[in-house]
């Protein structure tokens, strides 16, 4: 039972580093994608949405080569902290950030496409800029979509399997989310502890995607 309390604690923290960290950012691209006009824009909002349809083990292979000491992600992270990226929680964190980016940008980008030429019309008149415009105005008028997009960051990340697996490994206290422990536990035929962590992530995506229902519903309203 502490190792079960251990992986979902570790994942839990996971679930909200990753979307502390990626609404910000998925704000940012989003207010960036919404301005764009022009052949590129298909291609570039693909690669945003990627993740959604690549096999996470795929993903997860090619981040696992990026984070090893032969990557310049992992050579570089090697230089600044002395440590490795790949089988590392901070390894974790960078990978989640990849997988979930597509459900950071897409409420935002959802709110921002109606908002965005009447937002620059009021900035022209204020005489401020396209981004100073996103930190005044766009951002705030956008918080119901920054409430689903973390509901769904958060509950995206809880249930990580493949990529997590591949670049974190399950190492007890570092990189052993519950996904990997109800694995384990199907592997070993402990089904009494599978049942309790699969209950576990129902329970917990069940009410982050209800949160995030309610805040498109209000963002519609």
């Amino acid at each position: 039972m502490e190792a079960e309390l251990q992986a979902l604690a570790l994942s839990l923290r996971l679930g909200l580093v990753t979307a502390v960290l990626l609404l910000p950012l998925g704000a940012a691209l989003a207010w960036w994608l919404a301005g764009l006009r022009g052949r590129w824009r298909p291609w570039l909002e693909a690669a945003v949405a990627l993740p959604l349809v690549l096999p996470p083990t795929v993903l997860g292979f090619y981040l696992l080569l990026a984070f090893a000491p032969e990557g310049w992600p992992g050579r570089v992270w090697q230089a600044l902290t002395g440590q490795g990226l790949a089988f590392s929680f901070a390894g974790l964190v960078l990978a989640s950030l990849v997988y979930s980016l597509p459900f950071a940008v897409q409420p935002f980008l959802g709110a921002f496409e109606g908002l965005r030429p009447r937002l620059l019309e009021q900035a022209q008149v204020l005489g401020v800029g396209p981004w100073r415009a996103f930190l005044e105005l766009g951002l705030p008028l956008a918080r119901r979509a920054a409430l689903a997009a973390g509901a769904l960051v958060f509950a995206h990340t809880l249930g990580e399997f493949g990529v997590v697996l591949l670049v974190g490994g399950a190492i007890p206290g570092e990189t052993r989310v519950v996904s990997v422990a109800l694995y384990e536990a199907v592997e070993a035929l402990d089904l009494a502890a599978a049942h309790r962590l699969a209950a576990v992530l129902l329970a917990v995506s069940l009410l982050a995607l209800a949160a995030a229902s309610a805040a498109r519903r209000r963002a519609l309203a």
